[in-house]
Parts: C-alpha cells; structure tokens; sequence
C-alpha cells in the first residue's frame, strides 16, 4: 500500500478541518512562578522553568498529566510533553485540551511546527516567545463535526507515531547500557594490565621515552586559518580544518591546558597520524614504535595527573612536569600483548559509541518523516476572489 493511500484509508473520506489554535480549540495558559527557595532536589512533581530539562522539584503540581508545553522564555520554543503531573512555572505555556483533541496529537503536530515556532522568538538578552504566535498556528481536526470518530483517527496517528518514538528509547537505553558495560570492562582490564607489583618492572621518565616536538608547534588564529582538509588540533582534539601542516606521521598529543586536565571529559592523551597541524595547547610526542606509543597513551589516560598539573584558574601540564612522569617500562612483547588486548576493547567501545548516535538519528529520522506524512492533510483551497 502506497504512503498517500495509507492516508486516505485513515480518514477514510472524513474531512479535515484546519483550526487557528486560539480560536478555542486549545487553550494556552501561562505557569506559576515559584521561586528558588520552595524547589526541593528531588519530589513528586518536576518544575519546567526555561528548558526541558527540569528545574527542580516541588510538592505540588498545576498541570495534569498528558498536557503538551511549550518554553516561552529562555529556551523558547522548545517543545515538551510530559505523561505526569508536573509544575508549570511562568515562562511555560501548557496545552489545555477540549474532548476533541487528543493531547499527543497536538504534541505531535507541534513539532512539525518546530521551525515555524523558532521563527517566532524574540531575540534579545532573553529569548521570548509571546503566546498569540503559537496561537496563530492551524491545527488540523479530522472529522471535527463528530468527536468520536475524529479522536478515533487521532489515536491512531499517536498510536503510530509513538511506535517510533518507543522504538528510539528502546534502543538508546540498549546502547547505552552496553556502552557503559563495555566502558566498565575496558577500565577493569587496562587497570589490572597497567597495574604492577613492586620491582616487577623498570621506570622511566616519559622524556626517556619519547622525544618532543613542541618547538615545531605552530598556533594559528581562526581568522588567519586557510581552509582546507588537513586536521588542525588543539588541547583535546580537532579544532579546524587547514590548508597546509606541520607533522606528517605518527605522533602521541597530550593535553598542555585547559579545564579538561582535571575533568577528564575526553582523553588528555591521543594519538594522531597523517599530515596534521597542532598549534600550542597539545604537547606533541614522538615514540620509536606503534607499541610504545599506544602504552604510553593508554597509561597517561589511566592515572591521575594532578600531581604534575599547576595552575588553578587555568590547569597547565608543562614540558618539564610532563617529561618527569614516571611510566612502568615493560619487556617490548609484554607491552605489545598489552596494547594488543587494548585495542580490541578500544574498537569495540569506539564502535559502540559511534553506532549509538547513527542509530538514533536514523531512528529520529523515521519518525519525523512519518510524522510529517500523517500529519500532512490537505488543506481546502482559497475560494478565489
């Protein structure tokens, strides 16, 4: 069956009835201020203020469950809809439905007018979305002349719509949660292997391991880059994209300053390969082999790297304090087998966390194609004037 013959047999002949969302199919009403002192950090009730992400929590709630919203301050124009009673504070605008519109398929039609409703904010130091805009909007109601019937074909539209949606959840939290145990597995086992007994092994200084190129390193201002293919890196990866470079080959970077040397949201070490440019913010090692360097890199993003890092407003692991890290030094093919064991666990969890987002997007994809299908209905042309 054809996706427009899908359609047609949904409505099967009932009439669409496009109606502005302020001429009292819906009413918008405006949330409650609490201020920050009657939030509690966890509750029964969440509170959406700015964004979709919630407040906090309180004891009450202003806004029954299955209620679509939109934020009109902030993050204005962010869409939500919650299957639980929540608070509504003074920059939401929550979905009051009558019997005839099913609150999901409102929410559903409403991201359909996501960009048309972003259009609409007001830019200034605050972000506003005033609520004649989102009343301006059509609703389309099938069979708006019997409620049943038209509620019938809305739920099946939510029916349908909601199966990709599940099918998104479903698979993100699966991902997730085998991401995670792959992440578990990995650090337990490059712990146990880069862990050894006292005079197991000799030690060096990194800067017997390595020699440093950081007088090579050249920064650039994003004004002055010349466009191009070759990778431009910074403290924790790729900045830019260049026209020319500096480094062809194989070389270990690490992390010189900023915030990340003691969050550790990314790795501090990384390797990169190629003709690449690095400008002043990554040290830039080179290792006589594959072997070394990978071990090297494996066991800087293992320990803890405060005792070398100076600087409080801005964390910096100098050239001296970086060369003095003492590196347990096994034999080459006990570290070959190390770095060799590594490297399937690093594949398999570089794979997973790159799989992860394409499969939700695919996912995403889907639903807003079929969502734009089904909701979709003609629209009665102009009589001509």
């Amino acid at each position: 069956m054809s996706e427009l013959s899908f359609l047609e047999k949904l409505l099967d002949g009932v009439e669409v009835e496009w109606v502005a969302l302020g001429g009292g199919v819906v009413e918008f009403q405006r949330g409650k201020r609490l201020v920050r002192s009657q939030l509690e950090e966890s509750g029964k009730y969440a509170v959406f203020q700015n964004s979709m992400k919630p407040l906090g929590y309180y004891h009450e709630s202003n806004v029954e469950a299955e209620t679509a919203f939109i934020i009109c301050a902030g993050a204005a124009g962010e869409i939500g809809y919650s299957k639980d009673q929540f608070w509504a504070a003074d920059d939401v605008y929550f979905a009051v439905t009558p019997e005839l519109v099913n609150s999901k398929y409102l929410y559903h039609f409403l991201l359909t007018q996501k960009a048309k409703i972003a259009g609409q904010v007001r830019r200034a130091s605050i972000p506003r979305l005033s609520k004649s805009a989102i009343e301006k909007l059509e609703l389309p109601i099938p069979c708006s002349d019997n409620s049943e019937k038209s509620l019938e074909i809305q739920s099946e539209i939510v029916r349908i719509l909601d199966t990709f949606t599940e099918l998104t959840a479903e698979l993100t939290a699966e991902l997730t949660a085998e991401l995670s145990l792959r992440k578990k597995q990995y650090n337990h086992y490059r712990d146990q292997l880069l862990s050894f007994e006292e005079g197991e092994v000799e030690w060096k200084k990194l800067g017997e391991l390595a020699e440093n190129f950081d007088s090579k390193r050249k920064p650039i201002t994003s004004g002055l880059r010349e466009s191009g293919d070759i990778p431009y890196y910074g403290a924790s990866g790729i900045v830019d994209y260049v026209k020319d470079y500096i480094f062809d080959g194989d070389f270990l970077l690490v992390s010189e300053d900023g915030a990340n040397l003691l969050a550790r949201n990314t790795p501090i070490a990384f390797s990169i390969s190629g003709k690449t440019w690095v400008n002043n913010h990554a040290h830039v090692l080179k290792f006589d082999t594959y072997a070394k360097r990978r071990y090297v890199e494996y066991y800087l993003n293992s320990i803890d790297l405060i005792p070398y890092i100076s600087g409080a407003a801005q964390p910096k692991l100098n050239k001296k304090n970086l060369e003095s890290i003492p590196i347990p030094n096994p034999s080459p093919e006990r570290r070959e087998q190390i770095v060799a064991i590594l490297d399937k666990f690093d594949t398999l969890t570089t794979s997973i966390s790159e799989g992860l987002p394409r499969e939700i997007e695919l996912r995403q994809k889907q639903y807003e194609y079929y969502r734009d299908l089904l909701l979709s209905f003609p629209k009665p042309k102009e009589e001509a004037a």
